[in-house]
């Protein structure tokens, strides 16, 4: 059975105090709270402070990731962090082809599937993020723009391999927007990716995949949106930084 998982990307937020603050303060949340056994929080901070959220809990509470990672192995690549620093920190999860790298790095589909692999290879899950912007939906392209990432950033891996990678669906369009994809255009899309999965590696491969939602999921839409057969959670920006939020997203299960 796959797993409900509510992730928190914190982007580019937060003093080092701040996020001190916000981590025990969700700690405190955990602990009044009893969240459904198959849930599972993962929290993404920025690269500074993966260490001090990582000394917070163990995976009773919360497991870490981080928020990007090099497409290279080491080397002369400053400002990069690899996967083997990563998995040097016993991280768990890394978010890659974020919406926000592709449009504002440039990060290309090549590029998405040399994170995947660079993560595989040293045992960490890759939250690997597919969506389309405004104009694509409203041209309708929508399923076109999603398989073209889907396909060429996950499907030269092993069935084995796609086991160990979860999926975030970003409407690019209602992230940051105040505009929220309908649970049915959630549904539609989730449900259309698990079928690319399952033409590709069959449908066992795709019942076990885990395809989160990454478009403005708040507390107040997060139980509809759950609801949803093939919707497993969310991939969660802003609401991440609030600890009652975040809480409440997972209580949705």
């Amino acid at each position: 059975m796959r797993k409900h998982i509510v992730a928190g990307n914190w982007k580019m937020n937060l003093t080092f105090s701040e996020a001190d603050e916000l981590v025990g303060a969700i700690m405190d949340k955990l602990e009044q709270v009893t969240l459904d056994p198959d849930t599972r929080m993962i929290i993404c901070p920025p690269f500074p402070y993966l260490e001090m959220v990582s000394d917070y809990g163990d995976d009773s509470y919360f497991t870490v990731g981080a928020q990007n990672v090099s497409d290279q192995e080491k080397g002369a690549y400053t400002g990069e962090v690899s996967a083997a620093m990563l998995e040097s920190m016993e991280l768990d999860y890394c978010i890659v082809g974020h919406s926000e790298r592709r449009a504002y790095y440039h990060e290309t589909d090549a590029i998405v599937a040399a994170k995947v692999n660079q993560l595989l290879a040293h045992n960490i899950s890759p939250i690997v993020c597919c969506g389309e912007v405004l104009e694509e939906r409203e041209a309708e392209r929508q399923f076109e723009v999603v398989k073209r990432q889907v396909v060429e950033g996950l499907f030269h891996l092993t069935a084995e391999q796609m086991g160990n990678v979860v999926i975030a669906y970003e409407p690019v369009w209602a992230i940051g927007t105040g505009k929220t994809a309908t649970p049915q255009q959630a549904q539609e899309m989730h449900a259309f990716i698990r079928s690319l999965i399952a033409e590709k590696y069959g449908k066992e491969v795709a019942d076990e995949t885990s395809i989160l939602y990454g478009g403005s999921c708040k507390p107040s839409n997060a139980k509809e949106l759950f609801a949803n057969p093939d919707v497993d959670g969310g991939l969660i920006g802003g609401a991440s930084l609030k600890a009652d939020d975040f809480v409440a997203i997972a209580e949705a299960f």
